[in-house]
């Protein structure tokens, strides 16, 4: 029971997912400001900025639902939290891998976008309630491609376990050429789960305030923030295993050399991305995602399928 509580509250549980998603925004900011000519903001601002947002008051509107307003950013945090137990890093599987684990993720990373929404409606403000339908509107627009994209190399795998599909690729590194096209489609796809720039819609600063957040202020603001950060790292440690098995059952130290190299390339790949393009509509948005994301994350599946077929795999 005392390794259980360990794993989930220090390692790699709650505390080394804070800290790592702190260090991931200060990279992301910074490599941000850098593509844009500019110095951007000293590495100790998301702590700068976590610790001042808990400091301050709580204030909530008149009609908001407050218990279920308040409820929704714990239950973000802990949504990705525990997902990141099921993701095999540092070259060893899962702490609580089993067979489809990967559903079990892919739920898990849901729920967060639908607590935002939550919290947003509820807090029955103008800009919170158009930001939080903005977030489930986008949710059905995204969440079909990553899903068929992170899905289809099961196929080849034959197991639903996301540890045993890391390792089957790991062993037969050639057949991640197979999943190109599901990389591409699931980097954007995250990016649009995490809301960045071309996919900021529900957050969009210039138009809504701040979206599902505007009437969110203090610790819950907090903890929203925290909560994307992590699910950060956790998209893009998952990524990673599925696209990217490479460094698994090498040993702890290449292990993690290895993960820490495949998330910062990940990150590095999303920040490019948001710096070169600018935001979508809402209708921009589901327009890409259903006429060219779900057609080609199909064709991921079907290339899948053929060549499990002729590979006799």
């Amino acid at each position: 029971m005392l390794t259980d509580l360990f794993h989930i509250a220090i390692f790699p549980g709650f505390l080394f997912l804070v800290i790592s998603g702190f260090i991931a925004e200060t990279i992301d900011r910074k490599m941000y400001a850098r593509l844009q000519n500019r110095m951007g903001p000293p590495w100790f601002q998301p702590v700068a900025d976590f610790l001042k947002l808990i400091g301050k008051e709580e204030l909530y509107p008149c009609e908001a639902d407050v218990p279920v307003v308040r409820l929704m950013p714990i239950v973000a945090l802990t949504c990705v939290v525990t997902a990141f137990l099921y993701i095999p890093l540092s070259g060893v599987k899962a702490l609580y891998s089993f067979e489809g684990d990967i559903i079990v993720i892919i739920y898990l990373l849901t729920i967060p976008t639908i607590s935002y929404f939550l919290g947003g409606w509820y807090s029955r403000s103008v800009y919170s309630m158009l930001g939080a339908v903005r977030a489930i509107i986008q949710l059905f627009a995204y969440e079909v491609p990553l899903f068929l994209a992170i899905l289809a190399p099961t196929i080849l795998a034959n197991t639903w376990s996301l540890s045993r599909m890391a390792e089957f690729y790991s062993q037969h590194p050639l057949l991640c050429c197979f999943n190109i096209i599901g990389f591409m489609i699931s980097i954007i796809s995250l990016m649009g789960k995490l809301e960045k720039t071309p996919f900021d819609i529900p957050e969009a600063e210039t138009e809504i305030v701040a979206g599902s957040f505007t009437e969110y202020s203090g610790r819950m603001l907090a903890l929203f923030k925290v909560s994307i950060n992590v699910e950060t790292i956790v998209g893009a440690a998952l990524v990673a295993a599925v696209f990217l098995p490479f460094g698994f059952n090498s040993g702890w130290i290449i292990g993690s050399v290895s993960f820490v190299l495949k998330i910062l390339f990940i990150i590095f790949l999303m920040t490019l991305i948001r710096t070169i393009v600018a935001r979508l509509r809402i209708d921009q948005m589901i327009d890409l995602c259903w006429r060219f994301f779900a057609p080609f994350a199909l064709l991921q599946v079907l290339i899948n399928l053929l060549a499990k077929e002729f590979l006799s795999i």
